[in-house]
């Protein structure tokens, strides 16, 4: 039997990859690719490095996979302080997973309309780069959508840590704004006018902090299971 603290730098090392997957797919490849207003231009970019779109596709299925194993190592570690939530955390990743899974159809899309196959000869380039960046802009309303329930576990597991004595106190308090931070950051988008989100810089500091501090925890110390409590 693995000990729950070589199981939690095991989900510290599984969640080391899906913050770096998702920055990847994020920064690297849409927003460097996806100019705004801008679907010609979008479409050469996403042409002229195809294999770069791909990988970040890639990327996004391998954060999916991996973090699945992550989330069950949580609740497993966290079951003991309280069941319950741990157990509604546990069913608001799940659906955000599968909703931003089913999401990158979206994303897959543009390599779709920009093929050059036979049958997109009654589109004009013109549209097809208009039809592409329009599944980015979807692409990018879904994400928003599945992190609205990612910021509810994110709030819980930073409750639950909070109260276990497990890991610093401060972690939890740093996972729970990261949690608020991404329900701020989707309803701002989903309130404004054209979905802009004037407030994505400020509130992604601290979306990184707070996951990044737990992951590097968990990976680096695990959980000290001498201070294990049972609700």
């Amino acid at each position: 039997m693995i000990s729950d603290k070589k199981l939690s730098k095991i989900a510290g090392f599984c969640y080391l990859i899906v913050i770096a997957t998702g920055l990847f797919s994020e920064v690297f490849v849409r927003q460097a690719l996806s100019v705004s207003n801008d679907a010609l231009t979008t479409a050469q970019n996403i042409k002229t490095h195809e294999m770069l779109f791909r990988w970040g596709f890639v990327a996004d299925l391998i954060n999916f996979v991996i973090g699945l194993p992550t989330i069950l190592i949580v609740y497993h570690i966290f079951k003991h302080v309280n069941k319950l939530l741990i157990q509604l955390a546990l069913a608001f990743v799940i659906i955000q997973t599968a909703i931003i899974a089913v999401n990158l159809l979206n994303q897959i899309a543009p390599l779709l309309l920009l093929s050059n196959d036979t049958y997109l000869n009654a589109f004009q380039p013109n549209q097809l780069a208009a039809l592409s960046l329009l599944s980015l802009n979807i692409q990018i309303q879904g994400y928003a959508l599945g992190l609205v329930f990612f910021g509810f576990y994110c709030l819980i597991i930073g409750f639950v840590i909070y109260k276990s004595n497990l890991i610093p106190k401060t972690l939890g308090i740093l996972y729970a704004f990261a949690g608020l931070c991404y329900l701020i950051n989707s309803f701002t988008m989903f309130l404004s006018k054209g979905f802009s989100n004037p407030l994505f810089l400020y509130l992604a500091i601290p979306i990184f902090i707070g996951e990044l501090s737990l992951c590097l925890w968990l990976l680096l110390k695990g959980i000290d299971t001498s201070k294990r409590i049972k609700n």
